[in-house]
């Protein structure tokens, strides 16, 4: 019994009337997260075409922030350096964004020429499938359901609904501005907030710096598929090789699905021109090369890119896909460790799940007080910029 207490007359001691703590039960908190989940998904589906384009924003502001700090340490004033990689991630956006606007023209022009062979080749299959007693019925359901008149409109369609991305260049253009603006401070006041929450500040320089290192190696290793891609194109002589090209290196934003979606145009078109033989040069020579250039090369040189399980990484593109749209598939990957580092990594008590999610096992860094005098965030907010 602690000193101070007193008895009551039947030997029972006295109530405490201090507050008494309580929590939620587990599974309340669990159906009130799925539906604050819920809500939120439907919010950011609802408001796609204005979150879409600060999401893109955001990721290219990080993108080229590498640039403008190796500016700053070269004795580049900061507003120089912020200039210079605003003009440089424009410059870029600008070229992507005509170049698939031509590309999209060059198909649309193209693909009409392709109508009576595609009308051949149904005549073909209907005759090859009555051959070996197929009855006229089942056959017309076959073709109806594997129309290659449909899925070339769909390929143009879908590369439309890509370059519809750029539609609001005008207001992406004012973000990366903006964001530009408050990129180049944006590493003091992270120091400053890690002085009050370590937690959060660690967890927005890890989302920084995972994105980056994504980034950089998509682009890297998707340039080395797109050129030897349209290489390989021009050999087999296959119509509107660079637009290929360009569709590989986009689509190896895309985690899991994107190289399916890059191999199935061209051989489409392969089959047209020049028939089923060289369909299958396509589809062979893209295998080997994604499976050589990202399947051997790629993990050896930088490991686990991504910092996702594979599981996740397809839920994730299935996920974004449906909110944002062919935007959200190629932003799918930042867009989740955004999601991850807000949601988990930031708070001590849900950090033990970022490591079951996570491609490679994870430490407790932030459990770690930082050395006495030093920012637990100053050293790798270097990383945001």
């Amino acid at each position: 019994m602690s000193a101070g207490s007193t008895e009551s007359p039947d030997g029972r001691l006295p109530a405490d009337d201090s507050p008494a703590s309580w929590a939620l039960p587990r599974g309340v908190v669990v159906l009130l997260g799925t539906a604050a989940a819920v809500l939120t998904a439907a919010g950011l589906r609802g408001f796609s075409e204005i979150v879409g384009p600060i999401f893109l924003a955001l990721v290219l502001t990080i993108a080229v922030s590498p640039l403008r700090r190796l500016l700053i340490r070269r004795g580049a004033p900061r507003w120089l350096a912020g200039l210079i990689a605003l003009v440089v991630v424009i410059s870029l956006l600008l070229g992507l964004a005509a170049a698939l606007a031509l590309a999209v023209a060059q198909l649309a022009h193209l693909l009409p020429e392709y109508q009576d062979k595609v009308t051949a080749l149904l005549d073909d299959a209907r005759g090859w499938l009555a051959e070996r007693g197929i009855g006229e019925e089942q056959i017309q359901a076959a073709i109806q359901a594997f129309d290659l008149g449909k899925l070339l409109d769909l390929l143009q369609s879908w590369l439309s609904g890509l370059l519809g991305i750029f539609s609001d260049l005008a207001f992406i253009v004012v973000l990366l501005f903006f964001m530009g603006i408050d990129a180049t401070r944006f590493t003091e006041r992270l120091i400053e907030a890690a002085r009050m929450r370590p937690g959060v500040a660690g967890a927005l320089t890890d989302f920084a710096r995972g994105t980056t290192r994504y980034l950089i190696v998509s682009t890297v290793f998707g340039l080395i598929v797109a050129i030897v891609d349209v290489g390989v194109l021009y050999l087999l002589d296959i119509p509107l090789p660079w637009l290929w090209g360009l569709l590989a290196f986009i689509t190896n934003y895309i985690p899991n699905v994107g190289f399916v979606i890059g191999v199935i145009p061209p051989a489409l078109l392969g089959l047209l021109d020049s028939g089923w033989t060289t369909l299958l040069w396509v589809v062979i020579a893209y295998s080997i090369i994604n499976f050589i250039i990202q399947s051997i090369i790629q993990p050896k040189v930088v490991g686990d890119a991504v910092g996702l399980t594979p599981s996740l990484t397809f839920i994730s593109l299935v996920f974004w896909a449906w909110i944002l749209g062919p935007l959200g598939a190629v932003l799918a990957i930042p867009l989740s460790l955004l999601a991850k580092s807000l949601l988990l990594d930031a708070d001590p008590s849900t950090r033990w799940m970022g490591g079951l999610i996570s491609g490679t096992p994870v430490l407790d860094k932030a459990a770690d007080p930082a050395p006495e005098g030093v920012p637990p965030a100053e050293v790798p907010a270097e990383q945001v910029g």
